[in-house]
């Protein structure tokens, strides 16, 4: 396995320990943001089939405006637009914002309303009244339809840019680091299991050692008993380090 594959850490059990708790958090996080980007796609989505039936709606709606204002002008026998202009001190309808919270994301949303009354409503007195108030109620409708269509689009592009960071974010837990931690893990596990073996290996060893030199022991004490160097009786000053020679466990 590369060690590219997998984070430089040195194999211990508190690094296992920190791996897998690693790996809970990448899986909670991944199932977070995969909740977060199925619920944004919806409403991605339902705004989308919004904007197609607005946009839909914005052309009938601009369509009767236009014709709307060809009535008022040969109702009125003639262009009324510097008349309108001259009375039109400041804006009469202005926008305010909301803000929406999907999933975490701020959604703008766009609300008109009337500010400073009606500043030309005695124009169409002599002539063309009615073409006019409807004039003015179908530019009404075009105004509200235009606002709302500006709400869904700003939503749209806004929804857009964060589903395709939290897909990407998604992608990378679960194509990068989720099966970067799990190698680590995996890596971790063999060496320690390694390790054991090693340790196993060589208390082996030692154990096999211990008794090699127990048999050699006893070898050389007897040949010292036939050579009459040594009484059989006397016993051999024990080694504490020798784990042969233990002494008995006491009980209280």
């Amino acid at each position: 396995m590369s060690s590219k594959d997998r984070y430089n850490i040195f194999p211990s059990r508190m690094a296992q320990t920190t791996m897998k708790a690693r790996l809970k958090g990448a899986q909670t996080g991944h199932n977070l943001l995969k909740k977060k980007a199925d619920a944004l796609a919806i409403r991605f989505r339902s705004i989308l089939k919004k904007i197609i039936d607005t946009k839909t709606l914005m052309g009938d709606v601009m369509k009767l405006a236009a014709f709307s204002l060809a009535e008022a002008k040969f109702s009125m026998s003639g262009d009324f637009t510097q008349v309108v202009i001259q009375s039109v001190s400041k804006a009469q309808i202005k926008i305010r914002t909301k803000r929406d919270n999907v999933a975490g994301v701020i959604l703008p949303s766009f609300d008109s309303f009337n500010d400073g009354g009606d500043t030309f409503e005695l124009t169409g007195l002599g002539r063309g009244g009615m073409q006019l108030q409807k004039l003015r109620r179908n530019y009404g409708e075009a105004l509200k339809t235009l606002i709302d269509l500006a709400t869904l689009q700003t939503s749209f592009r806004i929804l857009d840019d964060v589903i395709k960071i939290t897909n990407r974010r998604v992608n990378a837990i679960e194509h990068v680091i989720i099966p970067k931690i799990t190698r680590t893990i995996t890596y971790i596990v063999s060496e320690l299991d390694e390790m054991e073996r090693e340790e196993f290996y060589r208390l082996k060893k030692v154990q096999e050692k211990k008794k090699q030199i127990r048999v050699l022991r006893e070898k050389a004490r007897a040949e010292l008993i036939e050579q009459g160097l040594l009484d059989e009786a006397e016993e051999e000053a024990p080694n504490i380090l020798d784990d042969a020679q233990r002494d008995d466990d006491i009980l209280f």
